[in-house]
């Protein structure tokens, strides 16, 4: 007869208990900063996902006007892009030209033989700055990848996503979370394989 209230008290001291890690467990998990939708800088990739890349592109590139302010106003421009792997192609760089924009890009991709990750950097001829890197790699047809940088002065989440459509096909963008809830996507590329000879010099764009 005295062991029935005891086992309620100690059910109800379990239950409380319980509430109170429940609670404190919540008000951690609120409390913790979170990351935009699919942000990771864990993922991996192979050591010659970028080989495909090699050679010339011609490019109609896509660029929103305005980032981070909800416009949905587009620029529209063409682009020629030389790429060379080397190293095995565990090292990569290509150079982008816009010819009507009067600027070009440079990315340098290298592969961490121990994480099994790329980094990726790109350089903007307007500025000559390395700009902070992205890190992820492909899942068969599908590359992502992740990293923080601050966009005029406003700290961003950044997304890379690269898609190998076909042999000759390939798609790019680049989205931006200001949040961490949502992403921006404020660039994006169409891909369309070009005669390496005609297209490039040395390595680099004739355009």
């Amino acid at each position: 007869m005295a062991r029935t209230p005891v086992l309620r008290n100690a059910t109800f001291a379990g239950s409380v208990l319980a509430a109170c890690l429940l609670a404190s467990t919540s008000s951690a998990s609120a409390g913790a900063p979170p990351d935009a939708p699919g942000y990771t800088t864990a993922r991996t990739g192979g050591a010659h996902d970028f080989e495909y890349f090699a050679g010339g592109w011609r490019t109609t590139q896509h660029r929103l006007k305005a980032r981070g302010v909800g416009s949905n106003e587009w620029d529209t421009f063409p682009a020629t892009l030389c790429m060379t792997p080397y190293l095995d192609g565990r090292v990569t760089a290509d150079e982008i030209r816009f010819p009507t924009k009067g600027w070009a890009g440079f990315t340098l991709r290298s592969y961490d033989l121990a994480k099994k990750q790329w980094s990726v950097w790109w350089i903007n001829s307007t500025s000559g700055r390395l700009e902070t890197p992205v890190v992820g790699g492909f899942d068969g047809a599908r590359g992502e990848f992740y990293g923080e940088d601050v966009d005029d002065g406003r700290p961003v989440k950044v997304r890379y996503r690269w898609d190998k459509v076909d042999h000759d096909h390939a798609r790019w963008e680049q989205a931006f979370s200001y949040d961490d809830r949502a992403w921006e996507t404020n660039w994006t590329a169409d891909f369309v394989r070009a005669d390496a000879a005609t297209a490039c010099s040395n390595g680099r764009p004739r355009d």
